[in-house]
């Protein structure tokens, strides 16, 4: 299932993510660490960019409406051993 994704910039480095899930809507805050984003070689990445692509991916990993209440992509990454490399690809690509 291909989901859309409204992308807010609330905070500096804080996005309010909110998309339909189940009948409900999910509304998640993705944290992004200028650290984290430098680290893996997107210290120049767009932030908008780099969370659409982080739900994205998430997404292909677990129901939207299972979207914690919070995210940083730095759990992401330790979660998902492939997430910076395809991260890197999705932002090159586009």
């Amino acid at each position: 299932m291909d989901n859309t994704f409204k992308i807010e910039l609330v905070n500096d480095n804080e996005y309010l993510v909110r998309s339909d899930s189940e009948g409900h809507t999910v509304e998640s805050l993705f944290r992004t660490d200028p650290g984290f984003l430098e680290e893996i070689g997107l210290a120049h990445a767009q932030g908008e960019r780099v969370v659409e692509e982080t739900a994205h991916f998430l997404a292909a990993h677990q129901p939207v409406i299972d979207f914690p209440p919070m995210i940083d992509l730095e759990d992401i990454a330790a979660a998902y051993e492939d997430f910076p490399e395809h991260l890197r690809n999705r932002l090159q690509s586009r």
